[in-house]
C-alpha cells in the first residue's frame, strides 16, 4: 500500500470513529506501530488531526469546540437529523448524547416544539438553548475531552433518577452481531446509564459505520428500538438488522 493511500485510510478511520488507537490501526493496516505513530505525527503537523496519548482523534468535536472545523459526512448527518426529529413530540422528555450528528439534530429542531431535553454535552446544551420553546437541562460531571461529554460516577447517579420518553445516542461502532460498541470505557458506562433511564432508545448512525466494531460493548441490537441512518429502510445494507429493530 502506498504511503499516501495509507494516510487517507488512517484519516478516514479517525473522522469516522472520532478517536483511534495506534495498536488498532497497526492491526487493521498490517503495519508496525512505529509506522503508525510516524503517520499520525505527519497528519497532526498538517493540522488535520489531533495526536493524543496512544493514538489520535478528530478535530471536529474536540474541546475547545471550534464550529469552523469541517464535519465529516455532513450531508448524511443532516439527513439523519431530519428523520430523527420526526420522533420528537410535544411535551416529551428527551435525552441526547453528544457528537456531530446530535449537533445537527439540535440545530434542526422545529422552533415550535415544546419539550424538555437532558444532555451530557455542553455544546449540544448551548445549541438546544437557542430554541425558545425548549427546556434544556445539562447534566454535569467530568468533561471528557475525547468526546466533549460529561462522564463519571456523578453523571451516572444523576441519570438513575431520571426517566425520559426517548434517548438518542450516536454510534461509534454498530453491527447486527456485536451490537453497539465504543472505544472509551467512561463513555460506555454513561451510555448504558442513559439507556436505563429511557423508555425507548434511538441510535443515529451514518451508513459508513454499519458493521463496524469497537473494543467495548454497550448493548445488543435487541436493546435498541430505532436505528436511524441516511439510507432508506429497504436498503440492502440494513437487511442484517431486519426484525431486530425499527429502521428509519
Amino acid at each position: 500500500m502506498l504511503r499516501r493511500e495509507r494516510l487517507k485510510m488512517i484519516l478516514r478511520e479517525i473522522n469516522l470513529h472520532n478517536k483511534v488507537i495506534s495498536a488498532d490501526l497497526s492491526e487493521k493496516l498490517s503495519i508496525s506501530e512505529d509506522s503508525i505513530r510516524r503517520d499520525l505525527k505527519e497528519l497532526a503537523e498538517e493540522g488535520v488531526i489531533l495526536k493524543v496519548h496512544g493514538g489520535a482523534m478528530s478535530k471536529t468535536f474536540y474541546y475547545p469546540f471550534d464550529g469552523n472545523n469541517k464535519v465529516y459526512a455532513l450531508a448524511a448527518k443532516q439527513q439523519i437529523a431530519e428523520k430523527t426529529i420526526g420522533l420528537f413530540k410535544k411535551n416529551m422528555l428527551l435525552m441526547v448524547e453528544g457528537g456531530t450528528t446530535i449537533m445537527e439534530i439540535a440545530k434542526k429542531i422545529p422552533e415550535n416544539l415544546q419539550a424538555t431535553f437532558f444532555t451530557l454535552s455542553p455544546q449540544v446544551a448551548i445549541t438546544l438553548a437557542e430554541h425558545e420553546q425548549l427546556s434544556v437541562i445539562s447534566i454535569g460531571g467530568h468533561l471528557g475531552k475525547n468526546a466533549n461529554l460529561h462522564t463519571g460516577a456523578g453523571v451516572i447517579n444523576e441519570l438513575a433518577n431520571i426517566k425520559v420518553d426517548l434517548c438518542v445516542i450516536g454510534a461509534n461502532g454498530l453491527s447486527a452481531k456485536e451490537g453497539l460498541t465504543d472505544s472509551d470505557w467512561e463513555v460506555v458506562q454513561v451510555i448504558k446509564a442513559m439507556m436505563r433511564s429511557a423508555k425507548k432508545t434511538a441510535v443515529v448512525c451514518i451508513a459508513e459505520k454499519l458493521n463496524s466494531v469497537q473494543r467495548m460493548k454497550v448493548c445488543d441490537i435487541s436493546d435498541i428500538d430505532y436505528l436511524i441512518t441516511e439510507l432508506p429502510p429497504e436498503s440492502p445494507l440494513l437487511s442484517a438488522y431486519s426484525g431486530k429493530l425499527k429502521k428509519i
